[in-house]
């Protein structure tokens, strides 16, 4: 099965993926580690806060990149952007019932614990790595792509 599926997978579309998915792990594990230092004082599980926040943003970010770098469609502009909602939703929705889990375990095992949280959100980071490509390819930009759009790498 996962032959089947590298051989379905553009070797250059792979490649742009991975170069936009670091983009988006960069600038969305920044934007809430940035959001969990600042809303820290300021509220109670500012982590919780951050994460959702965080994700209205990276969402319109990361779909951004995809759209125009990655699988390369035209149109369909408002579709997509909804289904790169589904997409990226589902992932939060997992992560927002993990982190504070995730969160109160590694309290047991990191001092100082003000790092958990940060710990908590780059673990959770991987997982959302695969499951976003495997979900975009097939959902979000399940499109075939024009006729004469080339790999550039």
């Amino acid at each position: 099965m996962i032959q089947r599926l590298a051989n379905s997978v553009p070797s250059g579309q792979v490649v742009r993926y991975l170069l936009v998915g670091a983009w988006n792990t960069l600038f969305g594990y920044g934007l809430y580690a940035l959001l969990t230092y600042l809303l820290t004082p300021l509220i109670p599980y500012a982590y919780m806060a951050a994460a959702l926040l965080g994700t209205v943003v990276c969402i319109t970010v990361s779909f951004l990149g995809y759209k125009i770098f990655v699988f390369r469609t035209k149109g369909n502009f408002l579709k997509e952007y909804l289904r790169c909602y589904v997409v990226y939703g589902t992932s939060t929705v997992v992560n927002l019932a993990l982190l504070p889990v995730l969160v109160a375990v590694l309290n047991l095992y990191v001092e100082p614990q003000v790092y958990a949280p940060y710990i908590a959100g780059a673990i959770l980071t991987v997982g959302t790595v695969v499951a976003s490509f495997i979900g975009h390819r097939q959902y979000t930009f399940a499109h075939k792509p024009l006729p004469g759009a080339k790999n550039v790498f």
